[in-house]
């Protein structure tokens, strides 16, 4: 698939590889067992553009395409799954979401100081009680003149005590079922929002989990993201985005399991030969290239779908489904490949599984993905038009200087 990459692809995709690999993972580990994320990562992040790679110059972005996104992610969690969760929240979750759905007002106020990393960003969907199933959601939204006021708990929100900005979704009418959520733009240093840190997971250690909740916040009706009762497919489109990152940097992850099996294998010596040449060895490696190319291409084809503007619920399914279902069977291959040595955290396999089950339950559950597609081939589902759809990818609107007033 590499033919479709332009140069600029690879300039983008070399840049990133090269601070993941260099300045991240030399101190990964540790970070990782202290479970806590290195502070110097966001700042680096932000100096080099990457949280704002495929927003245009003009809103403070670097102005690549979406395929360049999905590029990013997969050297990102090529490294470490946590440096593309922090894609796939900041950007994929709130900053798309900003550019489909959001006022001039609020690109402005909100999404150009996240693109530029002045500000960082996350998504709040999930809560004690509610994941795949959103509309039972608690979180309330009651509005008051000009204003609403928010009240609830959501859990399990990457990047919550970092963030400045949260994209909530809450109920405005809980008579309505999913008609009746209402997205909003919720600042972390409004009155009555308060965060904090889940520790203790199994995997993306090195990353930032918590909790996020509301107590009486007063969040302007300026903040509102799309009209009232338009949260659901607000939500809805952002995880077609979220998912999209899931899916590139779960390849990125089947591929780290195939480079490092490669390179044990052909130093790892046992009855008078290198273990690349027993057979039962090789059939590891031909299966997880097999998983790394099939994944590649389906996110390819969903980032292309994404430049050209067609709505790729479907093709950012599969793309999320397949990729993540066989990140953990390529971690598990690789684990076996490395013996012992796979069961310690000596070499990076053990984390590698560790890490994928996460995309496995995370932005829909394998089973929902499944369910999904099954509904896709016998016509039972059909994506409806959105009031608003991301715009198609057009390089001399995305790389055209602000107007200047």
């Amino acid at each position: 698939m590499d033919f479709l990459l332009t140069e600029e692809h690879r300039l983008a995709q070399k840049m990133v590889r090269d601070f993941a690999q260099k300045e991240i993972y030399p101190t990964l580990k540790d970070w990782d067992r202290k479970q806590q994320m290195n502070p110097a990562e966001l700042p680096r992040m932000a100096e080099l553009g990457i949280l704002g790679i495929s927003i245009p110059v003009r809103y403070g972005g670097q102005g690549y395409d979406y395929l360049t996104l999905g590029l990013v992610c997969e050297e990102l969690e090529r490294v470490d799954t946590h440096l593309r969760v922090i894609m796939s929240v900041h950007f994929g979750l709130n900053s798309l979401a900003l550019l489909q759905w959001g006022t001039e007002d609020q690109k402005q106020r909100f999404l150009v100081p996240q693109a530029k990393g002045e500000k960082y960003a996350a998504f709040c969907l999930t809560e004690p009680g509610a994941g795949s199933d959103v509309v039972n959601m608690q979180a309330t939204a009651k509005r008051q003149g000009n204003k609403y006021i928010l009240n609830g708990e959501k859990m399990w929100i990457s990047l919550a005590s970092k963030a400045h900005h949260f994209l909530v979704v809450a109920k405005t009418d809980p008579g309505a079922k999913h008609r009746g959520l209402t997205a909003f733009i919720v600042t972390s240093d409004m009155p009555g929002v308060t965060t904090g840190d889940l520790h203790g997971k199994l995997g993306v250690r090195a990353g930032s989990t918590g909790w996020v909740a509301m107590n009486d916040v007063e969040v302007p009706e300026e903040n509102r993201l799309g009209e009232e009762g338009e949260g659901f497919y607000v939500a809805m489109s952002c995880l077609d985005n979220g998912r999209y990152t899931v899916a590139s940097g779960a390849t990125g992850l089947i591929r780290a399991c195939l480079e490092d099996s490669i390179k044990y294998a052909m130093s790892r010596s046992t009855f008078g030969k290198e273990i690349a040449r027993h057979q039962l060895i090789q059939q590891k490696i031909a299966f997880m290239q097999q998983w790394y190319d099939s994944a590649q291409a389906l996110y390819y084809k969903a980032g292309v779908m994404k430049n050209l503007g067609q709505r790729n619920t479907r093709e950012t399914s599969m793309a999320k489904w397949y990729a993540t279902d066989h990140s953990v069977q390529a971690a598990l291959e690789a684990i076996q490949v490395h013996g012992a040595y796979g069961f310690s955290d000596e070499y990076d396999v053990e984390r590698y599984l560790r890490n994928g089950k996460g995309a496995v339950i995370y932005e829909g559950t394998s089973e929902i993905h499944q369910l999904m597609q099954a509904e896709y081939a016998f016509g039972f589902r059909e994506d409806r038009p959105l009031r608003c759809e991301l715009p198609a990818y057009n390089a001399e609107y995305w790389q055209a200087e602000p107007v200047k007033s």
